[in-house]
């Protein structure tokens, strides 16, 4: 509730500092004396609060967030991988301690394994912290200010793209190497995405939107698009080494003989396709951290002419004698291709949305 105390006159000193005279009721109540300490804080519309200080040190003392607390008992005979979905949908909520309780007196040890693998492989800043025969308890210990979300985007783009170029390298040796780098950068752009997605939900919750570098609320739902983006190249990056591993075991076991393992033109002209789709979406990053509207726009307009290189591409896979295998793996990465340009876009799109209001808001010309 708000108390009217009225209106009171500013006054300036000779060395032109601005003064005016506190409301005696309120100083007496509150119990300000001579050498009191009070905060002024400047609100969004420009209005000042006085807060005394012993007041501000009161809230802070009974402001500390308290830990979200869950538990998840396990009954018997329940499928590991379920109560990993539920703890993996815990974490994306903020829980700060999930505690995982075994009910009954079986062996638990699938349940430990299964646990221990989430937490270490997929929850980015969780660590188990306690463990008896009965029960375990995670606690997620790493905050917002720490790693924030657009890092955390930044990283995920890095992985995924690392993964995805990777993925394309790995056809033409079958190269178990660079397969099973793929299958590691996928994992941690996985975690990463968990813990966008976590603090994104953190952030809505408590209207922190400038704390994580936003400027309007509207801004989270963005950001979440883009995460689901980066996973998706991630997730065909995977796609496309699977189908590799596939082809692979069939030229080990005999089944399949091939007469060439690439054709290097085609495999040449995809590689060069693959590589312009990723600088466009590096570019459309760009243009989002820096809220560039006109690099957004310019982007979207060169985002056409990718549609003509793609035609001439698919024609020319369907003009060569190629295994079926083979060819449907050029078409897989033709395909993740095309999705990483449509991502572009969406990111573009988003940078539009994000900063048109913006450019709009400026005063016209006389």
């Amino acid at each position: 509730m708000e108390k009217d105390l009225g209106y009171r006159k500013v006054q300036c000193t000779g060395r032109g500092s601005y003064i005016t005279s506190l409301p005696k009721d309120w100083v007496q109540e509150i119990g300000i004396e001579r050498g009191s300490e009070i905060a002024f804080k400047v609100r969004d519309d420009s209005s000042l609060v006085l807060v005394p200080r012993k007041i501000m040190e009161q809230r802070k003392e009974t402001e500390k967030p308290k830990l979200k607390e869950h538990w998840v008992l396990v009954e018997p005979r329940e499928d590991p991988q379920s109560v990993c979905r539920k703890i993996r949908a815990l974490y994306v909520i903020s829980a700060d301690l999930i505690h995982i309780r075994f009910k009954g007196g079986g062996d638990t040890s699938k349940y430990r394994v299964a646990i221990n693998d989430l937490a270490r492989n997929m929850l980015l800043g969780s660590e188990i912290i306690d463990e008896t025969p009965h029960e375990m308890t995670i606690q997620t210990l790493i905050n917002h200010p720490e790693f924030p979300v657009e890092k955390a985007v930044r990283r995920m783009a890095i992985l995924a793209l690392s993964a995805n170029r990777d993925a394309i390298l790995a056809l033409k040796n079958l190269n178990q190497g660079l397969i099973q780098s793929v299958i590691d950068a996928c994992n941690y752009v996985n975690r990463l995405e968990l813990y966008a997605v976590r603090q994104l939900k953190f952030g809505m919750e408590r209207n922190l939107f400038k704390e994580l570098g936003f400027k309007t609320p509207k801004e989270f739902l963005g950001f979440r698009v883009v995460a689901n983006d980066i996973k998706c190249i991630a997730d065909n990056a995977i796609n496309i080494v699977n189908n590799i591993t596939a082809l692979k075991k069939l030229i080990e076991n005999q089944t399949l003989f091939l007469k060439k393992s690439i054709d290097e033109e085609l495999y040449a002209q995809i590689l060069n396709f693959n590589s312009s789709a990723h600088q466009s979406f590096e570019e459309s990053l760009k243009a989002l951290f820096q809220r560039s509207y006109e690099h957004a726009d310019k982007i979207i307009s060169e985002l056409e002419s990718f549609t003509i290189l793609e035609n001439d591409l698919v024609t020319l896979i369907s003009s060569k004698k190629l295994d079926p295998n083979i060819s449907a793996i050029f078409r897989l990465i033709l395909d993740g291709s095309r999705r990483v340009v449509e991502y572009s876009r969406n990111v573009a799109e988003l940078t539009l949305n994000r900063t048109v209001e913006e450019i709009s808001s400026m005063p016209a010309f006389k």
